[in-house]
């Protein structure tokens, strides 16, 4: 393991990079059964990495036939929580030792700044998986006040076998997040990493296997979307489906648990996120940059990305004054695999594309570009961050995801318009509130309906608090958090009558 991250290390590492690209099914790794593979490309140069297995409903099925089995026969699922806390501290630890890989697995294969791989994205997964396994033996079930005559135990049980689809813009962090509260509770998983981005969810599920996990309670299958995601939508065997993503697709994850066994499905999907700043918040260096940040912090490919700056106008003028200046000092685009960049490249081709149609609509429109706006170089897909001025809130710009680094600026004269125009969304993911008055933080946190509100900052929270979202943000449950616990959890109660009760 190392803590420093320097350009000969990274160039050691890549050297010395052993591909895993097979599936990870059963404790091993093994082909797809239909043989097929599907290309990995490096978004920063548009070359092919390696080819990856692409899985099918076949795999999906001895992926789900070995989790059931060794579920049903309690290798983990019945185990002390003492020991599975154990297992996955261990599994936490090999992730710390191999941070480095992982780090330049991600900045390959997704475009990300390697400096966030390392010093945000792979401490975060193993620090999650830390947290859960830390929390398995401090979950205490309960007894119901029903009275002397009986004994009425309420106690929580592993779900089953849980099915997880995840995105392309967090790939490691997000598989944190769903295996640690899942393998805490006992269940077996599998695991669909993102088409664009599998490499460093098949490299987890080795060193899970390597910690202790016994063979089938982690299965990784690679594979598109519409085959082998839709596939774990429709197992009958697959007892909860967890999906991070559109809210499109997420759409479809419940349509194939009402077409199929009516599984437990939680979705963390799409934002349009305001961030707020009213005229009384006076530090506006400190504001500035968590508004780049909350924008453009992984290429703006974030769901809780702040692409929405709702200002109060009064403030407006030195407000972008200073997000340019920031901009231009600290924000550098280039390679991902450099430790100074801020912003790496897009993931693919087709999404530059669709980023790049948002701002030549917007430009269209009349909308004034005041950064950016353009694509940079023509290898890779790198596209410079970009603010819009005087966005009006119905236009596309202020309405749609775009998923890139694009920032829309609505001026507002009030707190009610602007609690108005930050709800007028479909979506209730994450908001920003700027203000010194106390007593409005209070009114205007109130009212924004979104699952986190951080207050003069850009936050998610951390690993002590629930991440999920209203409205079209979400359905199910949350990420993160105790809370997380509970959906991969069954609740029973057994009622016991009491002799002479």
């Amino acid at each position: 393991m190392t803590d420093t991250l320097t350009p000969a290390a990274i160039a050691d590492q890549i050297a010395r990079l052993d591909y895993r690209a097979e599936a990870f099914i059963d404790g091993q790794f093994v082909a797809a059964r239909c043989g097929a593979t599907f290309a990995t490309y490096n978004p920063a140069t548009g070359e092919v990495l390696t080819r990856v297995a692409a899985c099918d409903g076949d795999d999906v099925d001895a992926a789900v036939v070995a989790a059931r089995a060794v579920f049903e026969r309690g290798d983990w699922s019945q185990l002390p929580p003492a020991e599975r806390k154990a297992v996955l501290q261990r599994f936490a630890d090999l992730v710390d030792e191999h941070r480095l890989e992982l780090a330049v697995l991600e900045s390959l294969e997704a475009g990300k700044p390697i400096g966030e791989c390392f010093n945000v994205d792979i401490l975060d997964t193993a620090n999650t998986l830390r947290w859960h396994a830390e929390a398995i033996d401090k979950l205490y079930d309960s007894l119901s006040p029903s009275g002397s005559g009986v004994v009425s135990m309420i106690t929580r049980e592993p779900i089953g076998v849980v099915g997880a689809v995840l995105p392309w813009n967090f790939p490691a962090m997000m598989a944190g997040w769903k295996l640690g509260p899942a393998l805490a509770a006992g269940n077996s998983v599998v695991l669909k990493p993102a088409e664009l981005t599998s490499l460093s969810t098949l490299r987890l599920a080795e060193l899970g296997h390597q910690a202790g996990l016994p063979n089938g309670v982690l299965n990784v299958v690679p594979g598109l979307g519409h085959v082998a995601g839709k596939a774990i939508g429709l197992h009958p065997d697959i007892d909860l489906a967890a999906f991070t993503g559109s809210t499109d697709i997420g759409r479809r994850f419940l349509e194939y648990s009402a077409a199929s066994n009516l599984k437990r499905v939680v979705l963390e999907c799409g934002g349009k996120n305001p961030q707020i700043v009213m005229a009384d918040a006076t530090d506006l260096p400190a504001i500035a940059g968590n508004v780049l940040a909350s924008a453009f912090w992984n290429m703006g490919e974030n769901c809780s990305a702040g692409s929405r700056l709702i200002v109060q106008r009064e403030i407006k003028e030195p407000l972008l004054d200073e997000l340019r200046r920031q901009l231009d000092a600290d924000w550098r685009v280039g390679d991902p695999l450099d430790p100074g960049v801020q912003l790496g490249a897009l993931i693919e081709r087709d999404h530059l594309d669709k980023v790049l149609g948002h701002i030549e609509k917007a430009k269209a429109e009349g909308l004034e570009v005041v950064a950016g706006g353009s694509r940079i170089g023509d290898t890779g897909y790198f596209i410079a961050p970009t603010i819009f001025d005087e966005v009006p809130a119905s236009a596309a710009l202020a309405q749609e995801e775009i998923f890139g680094p694009v920032l829309a600026v609505i001026c507002v004269d009030s707190e009610e318009e602007a609690i108005a125009v930050a709800n007028d969304t479909c979506y209730g993911l994450a908001a920003s509130l700027y203000s010194n008055d106390i007593n409005r933080v209070h009114r205007m946190a109130r009212a924004i309906r979104a699952g986190t509100v951080s207050v003069n900052c850009f936050s998610e929270g951390d690993i002590t608090t629930p991440f999920g979202g209203f409205k079209q943000s979400g359905f199910g449950g949350r990420d993160k958090s105790i809370f997380a616990h509970d959906q991969y959890c069954e609740l029973k109660t057994t009622w016991i009558q009491l002799a002479g009760g």
